[in-house]
């Protein structure tokens, strides 16, 4: 029997544990324990970091594929808009002209481009109005100044050519120009 009792002891030395009980750890045993833990706890928030940037590349990578679908025929609108620009071109200097033999071809332009432009409005494509707003830099091209005492100063006086854009996308800024306040009046009041 003292080789049980022996066995015994040597499972639990305090002699105190019961049967089978575990023995205490040592302090060696302890500190490898807490180095486990705070490798566990790393481990954990490495994985969450890692889960969480996968979650938002995910998400970005979906909505850049959104965008990439959106705005897919950028360039070919872009490739369209001096198309469009000489139609309305071709249907100036044909209302200009005052001969009834030339009605026709008036009519067949008149068709092609509404229906180019048509096509080109399905698509997204808004044209921007600038005639007599403020001047918008993200919006507008200032191609010159122009004194005017009918149109405010920083306004647009006149369109030279069409901006558009592409949803809220620019495309093309429109050519303007740009009204300014009369200097007759600030040159009267100087000694010459």
């Amino acid at each position: 029997m003292s080789k049980t009792s022996k066995t015994e002891a040597e499972v639990d030395p305090s002699g105190e544990g019961a049967p089978g009980a575990a023995a205490p750890l040592t302090p060696d045993q302890i500190e490898n324990l807490k180095s486990r833990a705070a490798k566990s706890d790393e481990h954990w928030e490495r994985l969450l970091r890692t889960t969480a940037d996968f979650d938002n590349f995910k998400k970005r990578a979906a909505r850049e594929k959104g965008e990439a679908a959106q705005y897919a025929n950028v360039s070919l609108l872009q490739k369209l808009l001096p198309v469009l620009d000489n139609f309305e071109m071709a249907l100036t200097a044909v209302e200009s002209v005052k001969d009834d033999k030339l009605a026709p071809l008036k009519s067949g332009v008149a068709m092609i481009q509404q229906q180019l432009k048509s096509v080109l409005v399905e698509t997204g494509l808004e044209e921007i109005d600038a005639t007599g707003k403020p001047f918008d830099p993200a919006l507008h091209e200032a191609v010159s100044q122009q004194e005017s005492s009918e149109v405010k100063d920083g306004n647009v006086l006149q369109q030279i050519r069409k901006g558009y854009r592409l949803k809220d996308r620019l495309l093309r800024p429109a050519a303007v120009v740009v009204a300014k306040a009369p200097s007759g009046a600030a040159k009267e009041g100087k000694p010459a």
